[in-house]
């Protein structure tokens, strides 16, 4: 009954905050390799993000904001469908082989794909690195426009992108230097990347404002390597002494100035109560980038939370309670689930045709902080390293090749002592282990080959 209430009371709230009682336009902004600890609402003293804080303190901050993966296309596999992506077999970081199918299977949804029903219109911008195949394409993945890159990294000079596309890569990483796409037709830029990015994704807020709901996506690679900056932006981190550092320092920066653009543009169309925004980073702070996870242990790849725990926020004025700390655990699965529900009968139908999501709407608890926590447990494995991870509401679990570590993870957040041997680290291990064989059971093993498979410049397989 509590539950019931709490979730009429959300309904209420947004329909106060939406104008003409249409749905929310949707925005999810995505950093690659971003620090949990490298942005202001986390603590970060020597790099100012004030437009990306600005989605925490005008809504909610998730201090235990997690995603489904340590590295980046498993991840963002997970929260594009809201379906953990072991069911689905995209727990790898895929090949680029462009004559191989290497992103989601075409009967799993993405958001896009679920709020098509109900009228939005779907932009992604930048990043995709959910399959590289024709057949995988964003807009035949239900997204309207594309404007970005198939891969999973790039580089951010123009003048370094010199491949027209993958057919012309010889060597390893030669991927990062291709022109970009925008609809499926290469196009030259004269802009540092993360610029161009968020001046796309601007100008698709201020084109679709006012026609109907739309969701955009926005993918930066920043700050994911290789470290290259802007020489203005180097020049407002003088006071970082380390140079990687500095470098990493000005590509948030960059990435933070188009956040603003974009809230701008939202709050200059005069939609701002009718915008919910997401932002999270795919996975922690890489070990090569100068980023930094205190006061978590690990990194990008980790199974200890500076692989899993990442800056999380999300803003939708009127709705969500401005500058709130929410306490509990979510994960990044939670984003489709809470979109979709904004959206609406149509999307939600559309879910019904389909699979179930793994995630929560969060929006029920965000407004009644009364609520149970929404997820009992979150789960998470390394496929080749015969690894797995999960925590519950107080303890986490990590096994791996060299055993069994336990930790009382609400007060031992950077995991610093081990209780394996100790009663409480036996009473961690034995709950969680009966959550984790439950809920492997329906998972599958990956269904592309790795990253590094494919032979650059050698014939296609399909010749």
């Amino acid at each position: 009954m509590i539950r019931r209430a709490a979730a009429l009371l959300s309904c209420c709230i947004a329909a106060v905050g939406l104008a003409n009682d249409r749905p929310p336009n949707l925005v999810l902004i995505v950093a690659d390799d971003l620090g949990y600890a490298d942005v202001g609402f986390n603590g970060c003293e020597d790099i100012p993000t004030p437009h990306i804080d600005r989605i925490a303190d005008e809504g909610a901050r998730f201090g235990a904001g997690y995603v489904t993966a340590a590295v980046c296309a498993p991840s963002r596999a997970g929260f594009i469908t809201g379906r953990h992506q072991d069911r689905f077999g995209c727990s790898i970081n895929p090949t680029v082989d462009p004559s191989q199918l290497n992103g989601i299977p075409a009967d799993e949804r993405n958001i896009a794909e679920l709020l098509a029903p109900a009228g939005y219109t779907s932009m992604a911008v930048g990043k995709w690195h959910l399959g590289t195949h024709p057949s995988e394409a964003p807009r035949v993945r239900g997204f309207d426009e594309f404007y970005g890159f198939l891969t999973g990294g790039h580089v951010y000079f123009p003048e370094q992108l010199d491949l027209n596309d993958l057919s012309e890569v010889r060597r390893k990483w030669g991927w990062y230097r291709t022109k970009l796409l925008h609809n499926g037709e290469r196009v030259g830029t004269d802009q540092y990347l993360t610029d161009e990015l968020s001046k796309r994704a601007a100008e698709f807020i201020e084109r679709e404002a006012g026609r109907g709901p739309f969701f955009l996506y926005l993918a930066y690679n920043a700050p994911h390597t290789p470290l290259q900056a802007l020489e203005q932006d180097l020049a407002r981190f003088d006071h970082i002494s380390d140079p990687d550092r500095r470098t990493y320092a000005a590509m948030v920066g960059a990435m933070d100035r188009g956040i603003g653009w974009v809230l701008d543009a939202i709050e200059q169309r005069g939609i701002d109560d009718d915008t919910l925004v997401v932002f999270l980073s795919d996975n922690g702070g890489a070990s090569n980038n100068a980023s930094r996870n205190d006061p978590l242990r690990g990194h990008k790849g980790s199974a200890f939370e500076g692989g899993l725990r990442v800056p999380f926020a999300m803003r939708w004025p009127r709705v969500i309670p401005e500058g709130l700390d929410y306490p509990h655990p979510v994960s990044s699965l939670d984003i489709a689930a809470t979109f979709v529900a904004a959206a609406g009968d149509m999307a939600q139908a559309a879910v019904r045709e389909t699979h179930p999501l793994d995630g929560v709407d969060l929006m029920p608890h965000l407004n009644d902080p009364g609520l149970p926590p929404p997820h009992a447990a979150l789960f998470w494995r390394w496929h080749g390293r015969d690894s797995w991870a999960a925590r519950d509401a107080t303890g986490k679990l990590i096994v791996g090749r060299r055993g069994a570590q336990t930790y009382a993870i609400e007060q031992d957040v950077s995991e610093s002592e081990d209780l394996d041997g100790t009663v409480q680290g036996e009473a961690i291990m034995n709950r969680i282990q009966a959550l984790y064989r439950r809920w492997v059971e329906p998972m599958i093993a990956p269904i592309h080959q790795p990253l590094g498979s494919w032979r650059p410049g050698a014939r296609d397989r399909n010749d």
